[in-house]
């Protein structure tokens, strides 16, 4: 896909998701900001160094903070001359039943994965309008639909991505912005490693993974490219009709059955 001309916002840039957006829309040509709370620069770096553009650049910038986003939009608009595209994939993850799981945690959780998509799209949304239209697409996950067991805060947060997405959908759709959310299932990315360290127990952290791969039809743990090919298609021109969607991409997870039944 081609996307010379075009100016991308990724939030959580530097690794996992974002960074493979990221890395997806300066292969195709466009200029990119790379978003991130930490190593912003090293990841667009990287890009650069990867793809031979260099209209990368890095930004670190906290999501939840108000006034370092509306930084990060007008540093934009000063680099670039405007918004066309934003990704929001910022995110964490934090165990914990409603029980245990304190009041700041879930404030991180929610302040991060929620309130940092509000604010980003914000105050992206009005450049947006300047150019005439654009795209967002909001990284959600299976967990908008389907709970684990001792998630509370990142589930009630992807729920909410999906809900959110819908409503900016319908607001901006008469302005030509289109949004659209991606669920993925197991993605090898960072922060599953993160959460395979936490749970291996004696085993090694590839044979979690393993396992868990295995729990999704295809056999396998997804990748961040597979994630971010889905993400460029929604943001391109060919996908110029589809807005208001959440797209699963998942190897099959969600559309298995509950029971497996006895041959």
């Amino acid at each position: 896909m081609d996307f010379q001309g075009k100016v991308a916002i990724v939030t959580g840039g530097s690794k996992g998701i974002g960074f493979g957006a990221a890395l997806r829309f300066a292969q195709g040509g466009a200029s990119v900001v790379v978003v991130a709370r930490g190593a912003a620069q090293a990841a667009a770096e990287q890009i650069r160094r990867e793809t031979g553009n260099d209209s990368v650049i890095g930004i670190e910038a906290d999501v939840s903070n108000r006034v370092q986003i509306q930084s990060v939009v007008r540093n934009t608009v000063d680099a670039f001359g405007g918004v066309d595209i934003l990704v929001n994939s910022a995110g964490v993850q934090r165990y914990g039943t409603v029980v245990d799981t304190e009041e700041d945690v879930w404030d991180e959780v929610l302040g991060i994965n929620v309130k940092g998509m509000y604010l980003t799209s914000k105050y992206a949304i009005p450049e947006m309008r300047k150019r005439g239209g654009g795209a967002i697409v909001n990284v959600s996950s299976v967990q908008a639909y389907v709970a684990l067991a001792g998630s509370a805060a990142y589930v009630t947060s992807k729920g909410a991505i999906n809900s959110l997405t819908r409503a900016m959908a319908l607001d901006h759709a008469p302005e030509g912005i289109r949004v659209n959310s991606v669920c993925p299932g197991s993605i090898d990315t960072p922060m599953l490693r993160w959460a395979a360290d936490l749970f291996k127990g004696d085993q090694t952290q590839d044979a979690v993974i393993e396992s868990w791969g295995r729990m999704h039809p295809i056999g396998r743990v997804g990748t961040m490219e597979e994630v971010a090919e889905l993400i460029a298609f929604l943001c391109g021109d060919k996908a110029g009709f589809i807005t208001g969607g959440d797209y699963k991409i998942d190897g099959g997870l969600l559309a298995s059955a509950a029971v497996v039944l006895p041959k």
